[in-house]
């Protein structure tokens, strides 16, 4: 067994069980090491960026840092294969852009992607990353985890005036997650990006969450979302077997 990895995992239950800061007397004390080498891993992982003083002196803790490649790994584990013939059905279906996101260190991260054969269209790629809390994909990411741990991602979230629509608050994100999961499907009108627009429903399936999302022109998507919302509900229901986009009493 190779000490120094096993230590850093002991340090990660520790931290894990007692949830605060600590020092290093205290860490060297409960599991026993010599301060010596305790000083010298705590040293290691704070320069690399994975542990941090969450306030002056008062100890250290692992790093949002953690978070990242945990969430990086899980995007690892590629979505199911008839995700990519949803995808392509629906993109046919509404003639717009069709994509699969995840969640990835605080955004929504797309791993599928069926771009709109319109000349003006929602681009993007897989790999790329949007903000949970500003998006219709990212809120419907945001309505699988459980509500407490929500709200705490909401309040230390960072709120960027993407545009005049961008929803700013806490409260005003999750007023409006609440209200999407009681009609079922999620709506953003050009909050992240002038012009266009979006409709995402939460993909929950065994062991993972998915947003499936709809994106194109306002102009071009905004009499049509009624119309939208139902292709997406039947294809999930046909290709997946899953139903999803109900509302909620």
């Amino acid at each position: 067994m190779v000490r120094q990895a096993a230590q850093v995992l002991e340090l990660l239950e520790f931290f894990a069980q007692i949830k605060r800061p600590a020092a290093l007397a205290e860490i060297s004390e409960t599991l026993k090491w010599p301060r010596s080498s305790t000083f010298n891993l705590l040293s290691t992982l704070k320069s690399l960026g994975y542990l941090y003083e969450p306030r002056p002196k008062a100890g250290v803790y692992p790093s949002p840092r953690w978070t990242e490649l945990l969430d990086a790994i899980r995007i690892g584990d590629t979505p199911p294969l008839e995700m990519e013939g949803l995808l392509e059905h629906l993109a046919n279906a509404t003639a717009e852009t069709a994509a699969l996101a995840a969640p990835n260190a605080g955004q929504a991260m797309f791993v599928g992607v069926r771009e709109s054969p319109y000349p003006v269209r929602f681009t993007t790629q897989v790999g790329n990353c949007v903000p949970l809390h500003a998006t219709a994909a990212g809120r419907a990411l945001l309505s699988q985890r459980p509500r407490a741990e929500r709200l705490a991602f909401l309040r230390r979230a960072e709120y960027i005036h993407y545009t005049a629509k961008t929803l700013m608050t806490p409260d005003e994100v999750e007023a409006e997650i609440e209200r999407s999961v009681e009609q079922g499907w999620f709506l953003g009108i050009e909050e992240y990006s002038p012009g266009l627009m979006g409709i995402a429903m939460a993909l929950p399936l065994p062991g993972r969450h998915y947003a499936l999302l709809i994106s194109g022109p306002t102009d071009r998507l905004g009499s049509r979302v009624q119309e939208v919302v139902d292709l997406m509900r039947s294809a999930v229901r046909e290709m997946l077997g899953v139903e999803v986009g109900a509302a909620q009493a």
